[in-house]
């Protein structure tokens, strides 16, 4: 997934780190040069929709779309910060 928005210098990563783990999921998040932020997260459905909701209920981050896409899984132990 792609985030746009006010996603950069807010704690987005810190917050989907801490959610994703709380949640079971695995993946990452990462900064890109054009102010987005790219993150790979896998697990339950329901589990990734809680951390969506998770996202869009921190008053410093405003996520204005979303761009994303299914990709094939790549075994992962844990959600990181890249």
């Amino acid at each position: 997934m792609t985030f746009y928005g006010r996603v950069q210098g807010v704690g987005f990563r810190y917050t989907a780190k801490c959610l994703a783990q709380s949640l079971g999921l695995t993946g990452w998040a990462r900064n890109e040069y054009d102010g987005t932020v790219l993150m790979e997260v896998q697990g339950r459905e329901p589990m990734i929709h809680k951390l969506m909701e998770g996202l869009n209920r921190n008053m410093f981050i405003t996520i204005d779309w979303i761009d994303s896409e299914e990709i094939p899984v790549i075994q992962e132990s844990c959600f990181y910060v890249r």
